[in-house]
C-alpha cells in the first residue's frame, strides 16, 4: 500500500493505478462482477476498533493497515455505510456507494492478528462506483447527498 497526496480518478474504472482499476486486483474475477472502483473508511471507524483492542491488550492498526484507498475525517462510520446506495461527492469526484466492506482479511492474515476481523466489523467502510473523472487529493471536502448542490 502506498500513499499519495494527489490522485488521478477515471469514471469506471477508479484511481489510475489501482490493481482494481487495472483489473488486477485479488477479487477482480469475482461472478458476479462486483463494483470496485474505489474503497473509502472512516477514521472515527478505526479509532473505535482500536479502542476495542486496546480494551484487549492487543495491537492497534493504522488507517493504512485497512487496505482502503481513502480515509476520510468528519465522518462516522455509520454515516459513511448510510452512503451505500446514494450518490456523494468528494472533493470533484461523483460517487456512487455500492456496498459495505468487510473488514478486510489480507491484514489480519499478513500481521497475524485475527482479532482486526471483530474490530472492524460494521467498520469496514463502503465502496463506491466513480461516475466522473478527476483528481483527489488530500484534504478534500466530502459532501453529503443532502449537500449536493
Amino acid at each position: 500500500m502506498q500513499s499519495f497526496s494527489q490522485v488521478k480518478v477515471n469514471a469506471g474504472l477508479g484511481i489510475e493505478g489501482d490493481r482494481y482499476a487495472l483489473g488486477v486486483g485479488a477479487y477482480s474475477d469475482t461472478k458476479p462482477p462486483k463494483i470496485r472502483h474505489i474503497s473509502l473508511i472512516a477514521m472515527a471507524g478505526i479509532e473505535i476498533a482500536n479502542d476495542w483492542l486496546k480494551a484487549g491488550d492487543e495491537p492497534i492498526f493504522d488507517g493504512a493497515e485497512t487496505r482502503r484507498n481513502i480515509l476520510l475525517e468528519g465522518i462516522t462510520a455509520n454515516e459513511l455505510n448510510a452512503l451505500v446506495g446514494k450518490q456523494f461527492q468528494l472533493g470533484e469526484i461523483l460517487l456512487l456507494g455500492t456496498e459495505l466492506c468487510a473488514p478486510c482479511e489480507r491484514p489480519a492474515q499478513l500481521l497475524n492478528r485475527p482479532s482486526f476481523m471483530n474490530a472492524f466489523e460494521g467498520r469496514g467502510g463502503i465502496r463506491a462506483e466513480v461516475l466522473n473523472s478527476g483528481n483527489l487529493q488530500v484534504g478534500n471536502k466530502l459532501l453529503l447527498p443532502t449537500e449536493n448542490p
